[in-house]
């Protein structure tokens, strides 16, 4: 990488309220979601894929290859393992807890549907026995075939298989260089073995580094759809900086693109699938700071949304068991899929598309709505051109639906909301899928454009100023420096306002800890609200408060807090 079995739920009939006019006649849609080639309809409908990570670098608990402390001018590379540490780390890599079939059985109650290894990272160490290099598991005092073992488990268990391949090396000397033509024999070799020694392998998900491609593109394509007819490839294979980044460019002759460790935006033209850890590194880490289950479901629930796959990754540690902390979350995912994956496998995004209130997703003639926050309540939506037969609770309770030809209203009560996502399907008359995709407005918060300023920016840097904090996009943020634990964040409205409630998005979750509001009264800061972790999204009603000048004190933080946006409402507008 660049830095990089459902449940039945209990299912309650929906009362609709008020006087719902039929929807109108739907009118021939501006854009529907593009079909996609049959032999990728297995892998959309899968939606969701487990990455492992691994190799002898997780025996310093470093990121893979990265930490390699690279001196070739070609793709210099600071990371804090000298280059004779690292590429001597297999000498002592012995994994013998490694248990192939525990792999998969933890993927599979994870309820991911596909697997992808790193047979090979940027570092050139090969998780399979090559003939075409030493540098391999067979050399190492655990000597097993990891990839082989994997393979075979996997196939057992009916679960799709897939490498990841790195083609640049920073081991092989002659990789990018004049004798980059030898270098090219040993990769072709290396993708043969792969592709034909190991049974079926269901997807080949190439890497790049941001340096040059001397791959022999068109060649190796061939190579590997020769091999493997139905094999699905990535994108990166043709990746470089600007027009071509992997997180957008879709070559002729690959078939997905591949955001990385950010969240896709949504498209149904094109596939996609993000990726993304569930610690903050690739490889395993001591200590690491894991995702919860609510982090995950969610980031699931908006790719899904957002018409793309997830491939959430994991980083097995020296032993070749995976982390305790990171099976439970994976199990937890598990738990909440095995009770609404019929809202995730199988679907496409929309009609709705991602947002503030969470996501949608659709399949045959329901709609799945996933909600997130319910800064709206009733949850108001854009009208669509279809009406509303019923609705149900996923996980059960009761939902009522006000249908006007220019709304959508959902109201559930607290007691069926779930903490972190309440599944609402919404069963139409009529295939959802012929619906057009629609953007779902925000309500502009009362802070957006207000002057701002904070205790701490980031190395002073604009781009990390108060300012970005309160500017209504998502995607800019203010920071503070890393080790900050305590910081201020203050806005002054221009005049005194009334608000009941506050939004905040935290563009790093859960790094700020405890907190509180606070309104100026005269020369004193007055606390009307506290709370404790933020998230990616924490919001909160109170009793009404006028004021002029509005600060959000962080007490405590276990790094830098980092805010993509801090927002204000009245909640009766």
């Amino acid at each position: 990488m660049k830095t990089c079995s459902f449940l039945g739920a209990l299912l309650l009939s929906t009362r609709l309220f008020g006087a719902a006019e039929p929807a109108p006649a739907a009118p021939a849609p501006a854009a529907v979601p593009a079909k996609m080639p049959d032999r990728l309809q297995w892998w959309r409908e899968a939606r969701f894929g487990l990455f492992i990570h691994w190799g002898p670098v997780s025996l310093k608990g470093t990121e893979i290859s990265w930490s390699r402390a690279n001196s070739n001018p070609l793709c210099p590379n600071k990371g804090p393992i000298p280059v004779e540490v690292y590429d001597n780390l297999y000498k002592e890599f012995n994994p013998t807890n490694f248990d192939a079939a525990q792999w998969v059985r933890i993927a599979q109650a994870a309820g991911t549907r596909y697997m992808v290894l790193t047979a090979k990272h940027c570092d050139g160490f090969c998780l399979w026995p090559t003939k075409t290099i030493d540098h391999h598991i067979g050399n190492s005092p655990f000597r097993r075939d990891v990839c082989g073992e994997l393979a075979a488990a996997a196939h057992t268990a009916g679960m799709p298989i897939g490498w990841y391949y790195s083609p640049m090396d920073w081991y092989d000397p002659d990789c990018r260089t004049d004798r980059n033509v030898a270098y090219l024999r040993r990769m072709t070799g290396q993708l043969r073995e792969l592709l034909s020694d190991y049974g079926r392998i269901a997807m080949l998900w190439f890497d790049w580094d941001g340096g040059t491609i001397p791959w022999d593109q068109a060649n190796t394509y061939r190579l590997v759809r020769q091999a493997q007819p139905q094999i699905i490839v990535n994108n990166r294979l043709d990746c470089t900086f600007g027009a071509h980044s992997a997180d957008q460019y879709i070559g002729p002759d690959a078939d997905y693109y591949t955001p990385e460790q950010v969240i896709g935006t949504y498209d149904d033209q094109r596939p996609w699938e993000t990726c993304m850890t569930l610690g903050t590194q690739w490889s395993w880490k001591p200590n690491d700071t894991i995702k919860s289950v609510a982090d995950t479901v969610r980031i699931l629930a908006r790719c899904a949304g957002g018409d793309g796959n997830l491939l959430l990754n994991v980083g097995p540690m020296p032993n070749g068991r995976i982390e305790p902390r990171q099976v439970e979350v994976l199990e937890g995912v598990g738990t909440w899929l095995a009770k609404c994956g019929e809202s995730i496998y199988g679907t496409r995004g929309g009609p709705f598309k991602p947002g503030r209130y969470g996501a949608s997703t659709r399949k045959g003639n329901t709609v799945y709505l996933h909600v997130f926050n319910w800064l709206d309540d009733p949850l108001r939506l854009p009208g669509i051109p279809a009406k509303v037969l019923r609705a149900r609770v996923l996980t059960g309770g009761e939902a009522k639906v006000r249908q006007s030809a220019d709304r959508l209203e959902i109201a559930v009560p607290e007691s069926a909301r779930q903490p972190f996502d309440t599944v609402v399907a919404l069963e139409l008359e009529g295939d959802a899928g012929r619906l057009p995709a629609v953007d779902v407005p925000a309500k502009v918060s009362l802070t957006k454009g207000a002057k701002a300023r904070a205790s701490n920016v980031y190395q002073r840097q604009a781009q990390f100023g108060a300012d970005l904090a309160v500017d209504g996009n998502d995607d800019t943020r203010w920071a503070t420096d890393a080790g900050t634990r305590q910081a201020w964040l203050e806005v002054d409205l221009g005049r005194p306002v009334r608000f009941d409630q506050a939004v905040i998005a935290e563009a790093f979750p859960e790094r700020v800890r405890r907190f509180e509001l606070q309104w100026l009264d005269g020369s004193d800061w007055k606390t009307f609200c506290t709370g404790t972790t933020l998230g990616e999204l924490w919001s909160r009603r109170f009793a009404p408060v006028t004021a002029q000048r509005v600060r959000l004190n962080i007490l405590d933080a276990t790094n830098g807090p980092t805010l993509s946006e801090f927002s204000l409402f009245d909640a009766a507008n």
